[in-house]
């Protein structure tokens, strides 16, 4: 069974019921019926046109499903007859998915879980593993995110920039769970890159494609985090950083910048240096004083200091980090690294004592854990 195919077809299959005029909801059921079908199915005798054959079997659950419904008569104008059998159509509806998936009446999590479902073609259980709940707690949040929905027509254009920070939520999640959450949201962008065409969509898939591109050298063999700066750049993927930098300097080229480009552009520049030592750090600023520009997020401001730190030394570092609100997250750990920087040994490693209490997860927490016994345990002068 080629679960890759299933999931390709998945959007296609659901959009096009729902362009026939199936609400959302009771069509995705539909389809999800349709490829438990597949998976039955298919091992004796794969079909010729499997979209078609997904759109069939999918169609008739939906009119199984609606003809039992108490709302039949409201829909019988819709379902009156089911459409000859044949070679599915070539439209590619997709693109409408992916805005009815960020909907702004849904929250960012319902969002996520929606867009994994119908776009990716996930089962609710390889999302609640990847998201580290039960099941059935995932089952209710798509339940309700399906029902959110359920009424909105595409009679307006979508929200690009929506679109792309759900993918960007799914990117950051992780690879927890049966189901790599990075590589999904990379498939899911190429996807929508290639239906539409923006340049902050490449954007996107340039940076996912060049912090991806680190993944192997991110974590130590015990799971511990390794810094950047102190990653074996031999284990990142050259292919993936090539692809990155040329999708993004096509973005670039078109002057349209967005935050992502930005994002995107600082990525680049990480990824194009030999050692730590060499990063173009004045660059870096220059991009991150275009990125803040762009967004005005404290959190930008926060990777600037940092940046700053970098360029024109740490003390420049604090005294950007001076004009940011303390209780941003991570900014004691940000305050512990420039102040380590500068040789204040003692109050480096009571910051990275405070930042592990506010770390958002185990693997960060451990990390600071251990910068501050590091300090700690150096013989005082």
């Amino acid at each position: 069974m080629d679960e890759v195919l299933l999931r390709s077809l998945t959007p296609n299959v659901l959009a096009i019921l729902v362009r026939r005029g199936a609400d959302f909801a009771t069509a995705e059921d539909a389809v999800q019926e349709a490829l438990v079908e597949a998976v039955r199915v298919w091992p004796d005798g794969p079909p010729r046109d499997p979209k078609g054959w997904l759109v069939t079997v999918a169609w008739r659950k939906f009119l199984d499903a609606t003809r039992a419904a108490a709302a039949r008569r409201r829909r019988e104008d819709l379902v009156q007859e089911e459409p000859a059998p044949g070679p599915a159509p070539a439209v590619d509806d997709t693109l409408q998915l992916y805005f009815l998936c960020a909907h702004p009446s849904l929250t960012p999590s319902s969002a996520v879980a929606l867009t994994l479902r119908a776009v990716g073609g996930l089962t609710t259980r390889q999302i609640a593993a990847a998201y580290l709940v039960p099941e059935a707690t995932m089952a209710q949040r798509i339940s309700r995110a399906k029902r959110t929905v359920s009424g909105v027509r595409f009679d307006q254009p979508g929200d690009v920039a929506t679109v792309l920070r759900v993918l960007y939520l799914v990117f950051n999640e992780g690879y927890s769970g049966d189901v790599d959450l990075a590589a999904e949201a990379i498939r899911l962008t190429r996807q929508l890159a290639a239906a539409i065409d923006h340049p902050e969509v490449s954007g996107l898939l340039a940076l996912m494609l060049l912090h991806h591109a680190r993944r192997a050298a991110r974590t130590a063999p015990d799971g511990s985090l390794v810094p950047l700066a102190e990653q074996d750049r031999g284990r990142w993927d050259t292919e993936s950083i090539a692809e990155g930098v040329q999708i993004l300097q096509a973005a670039l080229a078109r002057d349209r910048l967005g935050e992502f480009q930005a994002q995107a552009a600082i990525a680049a520049l990480h990824a194009d240096a030999p050692t730590a030592e060499e990063t173009d750090w004045v660059q870096i600023v220059e991009w991150y004083d275009e990125l803040a520009r762009l967004t005005d997020s404290p959190v930008v401001r926060l990777n600037r200091a940092v940046a700053v730190g970098e360029a024109d030394g740490p003390r420049a570092g604090l005294a950007a980090l001076a004009e940011l609100d303390d209780s941003l997250p991570r900014h004691a750990a940000v305050a512990a690294y420039l102040h380590e920087r500068d040789g204040d040994l003692a109050t480096a490693a009571r910051l990275y004592a405070e930042a592990a209490q506010k770390a958002p997860n185990l693997a960060e927490r451990a990390h600071l854990t251990r910068q501050a016994a590091r300090l700690n345990a150096r013989p005082s002068s």
